[in-house]
C-alpha cells in the first residue's frame, strides 16, 4: 500500500509544482477577484462626470424638452443636446466623435413622436434603447392627455398584470424555490463541467508522459495497474480539489470584502438552498469526476505521444459538452422525457440528474438509482480499464485508435 501513497502525492506535487498549474491558478484567482469586484473597476475607471452626449434635432420644435427630462430621469449618463445646422452637419459631427449619435424627432398625424436615431454602430444598444423608452414614455403621457386620462388612469393602464403561477403536484417547488436552485445548478453545472474536462485531460497527459520517459515500464513491474491508475487518479483529484477549494476562498472572501454577498446571494440563489442539494452536488461532483478521470486514464495509456492525446480523449469530450448541453436545456424543462431518460444514461447522469435534483421534487429512488449506476460504471470501467491499462501502457509507437484496446487486452493475456 506504500507504493500507492508513493504514487499519489507523487503525482500530486509534481503537478502542483509545475509552472503551467501555478500560472493557471494564480491567473484564475486574478479572474475571480475582478470579476467579484467589477463594478468597483469600473466605476475606477470611468469618470463620474462625463456624459454621453447626442445630438438633437427637433422638428416639432416642442417635444425636445420632454424628451430631454424622460431621458435624464431614466439614464443620468445621457446628454441630449438641441442641434440647429442640419440633419447632414449633425451626421459628420457624429462620424468626427464629437456625438455619440444624432436623433431626429418629430410627430406624425396623430400628434404622436416619432424619431430616427443615427450612430456609428447599431450594436451599441443601450443608448438607443435609453433613447427608445424616453420617447415611449413621452408619447404614452402625450395619447393620455388627448384621451383626457388624468395621471392616476394612466399609471393604472400602465400597471403590470398580476399572474402568479401556482402548482397542483403536491410538495411542487414554488417559483421562487425554483429560481434559487436554478441558480445554483447552473452554477454547479459549470463547475462540474470544466473540471471535468480539465482534471480528466490532465490524467490522460500525465499517463502519456510518463510512457514517452519509459518510466511506466519500471512502475508497471513494481505496481499492480489498478493500484497506479487510481494512486494517479486520486491524486489528481486531489489536486483539483485543492485548486478549486484555494479559488472558491479567495471568491467568497472578495465578495465579503466588498459587501456584495448579499446581493450576489440573492441572484445566484444561496440564499435558501436545501442541504440534500448540496449534498447530492457533491456527491455527483466526486463520482463524475471518477468517471471521466478513469475512462481518461485508460484512453491515455493507449497512446505514445503527448501529441495524440487530444486526439484520443475528443469523443470522451463530446459526451461531456453533449451532457452540458441537454443540462442547459434542462433548466428550462427539467421535467421532460428526452432529459428523464438521458439522466440516467451514466456518462450524461452526473450533470443531468443533479439538475433535476435541484430542480423537480423527485421520489428519493430516482437519484440514488442514478448513483447506483453511476458506481456500477465506474467499477466496470476501473476492472476493465485496470486490464487495458496494464496492456495499453506497454504499447508504444503511433497508436491513435481504439483498435489498439484489442490489442492491450492481448498483451494483458500473454503475461
Amino acid at each position: 500500500m506504500n507504493s500507492f501513497w508513493i504514487i499519489l502525492f507523487h503525482t500530486f506535487l509534481s503537478k502542483f509544482k509545475t509552472k503551467s498549474f501555478l500560472i493557471t491558478t494564480a491567473i484564475t484567482i486574478l479572474f475571480v477577484v475582478a470579476l467579484t469586484n467589477l463594478s468597483t473597476i469600473i466605476e475606477t475607471f470611468s469618470g463620474e462626470d462625463e456624459k454621453t452626449e447626442v445630438a438633437v434635432i427637433d422638428q416639432s420644435a416642442s417635444l425636445l424638452p420632454v424628451i430631454q427630462e424622460a431621458a435624464e430621469t431614466l439614464n443620468e449618463d445621457v446628454k441630449l443636446v438641441p442641434y440647429k445646422d442640419g440633419e447632414e452637419s449633425a451626421k459628420k459631427e457624429v462620424e468626427e466623435g464629437n456625438y455619440s449619435g444624432v436623433l431626429i424627432v418629430d410627430v406624425d398625424s396623430s400628434n404622436l413622436p416619432i424619431a430616427t436615431y443615427y450612430t456609428m454602430d447599431i450594436a451599441e444598444s443601450s443608448i438607443s434603447g435609453n433613447l427608445s423608452n424616453s420617447i415611449q414614455l413621452v408619447k404614452s403621457q402625450l395619447a393620455a392627455n388627448q384621451l383626457n386620462l388624468t395621471n392616476e388612469q394612466l399609471a393604472k393602464l400602465n400597471e403590470p398584470v398580476s399572474f402568479e403561477k401556482i402548482a397542483l403536484e403536491k410538495d411542487a417547488k414554488t417559483e421562487e424555490e425554483l429560481n434559487q436552485a436554478r441558480g445554483l445548478v447552473y452554477v454547479l453545472l459549470f463547475l462540474i463541467y470544466f473540471a471535468v474536462i480539465l482534471y480528466a485531460n490532465m490524467i490522460a497527459t500525465e499517463v502519456a508522459t510518463e510512457k514517452s520517459s519509459r518510466v511506466m515500464e519500471i512502475l508497471i513491474s513494481s505496481v499492480s495497474p489498478i493500484k497506479h491508475m487510481f494512486a494517479k487518479i486520486l491524486g489528481i483529484g486531489l489536486l483539483s480539489l485543492t485548486q478549486l477549494a484555494l479559488l472558491m476562498a479567495v471568491g467568497y472572501f472578495s465578495l465579503t470584502s466588498n459587501e456584495s454577498l448579499s446581493s450576489m446571494e440573492g441572484f445566484l440563489g444561496f440564499s435558501e438552498v436545501p442541504v440534500s442539494t448540496i449534498i447530492y452536488a457533491a456527491i455527483f461532483f466526486i463520482l463524475g469526476y471518477f468517471l471521466y478521470a478513469t475512462l481518461a486514464a485508460l484512453l491515455g495509456s493507449l497512446v505514445s505521444r503527448i501529441e495524440d492525446v487530444q486526439q484520443m480523449i475528443t469523443p470522451m469530450t463530446l459526451l461531456i459538452v453533449a451532457g452540458f448541453m441537454i443540462a442547459m436545456f434542462g433548466l428550462s424543462a427539467p421535467d421532460t422525457t428526452f432529459v428523464t431518460i438521458t439522466s440516467y444514461i451514466p456518462f450524461f447522469t452526473p450533470m443531468l440528474m443533479f439538475m433535476r435534483v435541484g430542480m423537480l421534487n423527485l421520489p428519493v429512488w430516482e437519484p440514488i438509482l442514478g448513483i447506483i449506476i453511476l458506481v456500477a460504471t465506474i467499477m466496470i470501467l476501473a476492472i476493465f480499464g485496470a486490464r487495458v491499462y496494464k496492456g495499453g501502457v506497454l504499447m508504444y509507437g503511433k497508436s491513435n485508435s481504439y483498435k489498439d484496446i484489442k490489442k492491450a487486452l492481448q498483451l494483458t493475456k500473454k503475461e
